[in-house]
């Protein structure tokens, strides 16, 4: 069964565990029940709501990411299992041990994923990609000529308008994105912690305070998946983030990618992406497993194909 993520954002909001299943309850009582083991994350949106330690501990568990959102939106702060593979202990040392040429490496190959899909992802919505797409030819070890960001300073006016600026606090479009993002995050942290990975310990990103740069990391090539979830929501004049939109955005972890194993969900793309870097890590292999096409297709509810 596909996970779900529960959101938690109504005033006064109480977490609880009952029989196997998560439950939410308010002043007017229960609220609702989740079975435990149907949950791929938590996310907690009101400052309010409260919890006991025996729902942290039971998700821990399972390897369900508990995340609280700040105000924009954005993880403040994540809740993940310590234990999350028999082999754990060998996995972190051989990853904390990599070199830095297998590190840079392993960007590289990261951006040229992200690159192309942000080039797919124009032309589903019927845009020019040329300027993008171009880009993931030059890209070298390491990404020193920083690829990545020109390949976004030309992607994201082509798809969402010239005047569009990504910045994280910028709200209306911008807020879409940051919730989408945050699903997707805690989705890839799940998948690196089961697959006996440290989250912290990133291939590129640095940001001081960031305990999931390598989820940072793994998650890049996928964003642009978010990101036609937004464009299709932008397109209906959709600016806030009401619970049917958000709804819409964590069912992007739904949409089927086509793999050399069949049509597989996100979810499962991630997990498998990170048992690949656990195993490059390992020696057991030289390249990580990424789908083709990068963005699914047709993609799920949420993104619309527009004329050229």
């Amino acid at each position: 069964m596909l996970g779900r993520i529960v959101e938690i954002e109504g005033e006064g909001r109480r977490l609880g565990l009952e029989r196997g299943f998560l439950t939410v309850s308010g002043p007017e009582g229960v609220l609702g029940r989740v079975p435990l083991d149907d949950i791929e994350a938590v996310i907690i949106a009101n400052p309010a709501a409260s919890m006991t330690t025996q729902v942290v501990a039971a998700l821990a568990r399972r390897g369900t990411p508990l995340v609280v959102s700040g105000p924009d939106f954005r993880p403040s702060a994540f809740i993940l299992a310590v234990d999350g593979h028999h082999d754990q202990g060998s996995r972190m040392e051989a990853q904390a041990a990599v070199g830095l040429p297998v590190r840079k490496r392993l960007w590289a190959d990261i951006v040229k994923a992200k690159i192309t899909a942000q080039a797919e992802a124009l032309e589903y919505v019927g845009a020019e990609s040329g300027a993008v797409r171009s880009l993931a030819a030059k890209v070298r070890s390491g990404d020193p000529d920083n690829h990545e960001a020109l390949a976004s300073q030309r992607y994201f006016p082509a798809l969402f308008g010239k005047s569009f600026r990504r910045i994280r606090d910028g709200g209306s479009t911008n807020d879409l994105l940051n919730y989408g993002y945050t699903v997707l995050r805690a989705a890839t942290a799940r998948a690196i912690v089961a697959a006996g990975l440290h989250p912290s310990l990133a291939l590129h990103h640095r940001s001081r305070g960031d305990a999931m740069r390598l989820a940072d990391d793994v998650m890049e090539p996928f964003r642009p998946s978010v990101d036609l979830v937004v464009r299709g929501l932008t397109d209906e004049g959709v600016t806030s983030l009401e619970p049917s939109v958000k709804k819409r955005l964590a069912a992007v972890l739904h949409a089927d990618f086509s793999t050399r194993d069949g049509r597989t969900p996100l979810s499962n793309v991630l997990g498998r992406l990170a048992v690949t870097l656990a195993q490059v890590y390992m020696g057991e292999r030289r390249t990580l497993a990424l789908p083709k096409p990068l963005v699914p297709l047709p993609m799920d509810e949420g993104a619309v194909r527009c004329e050229p």
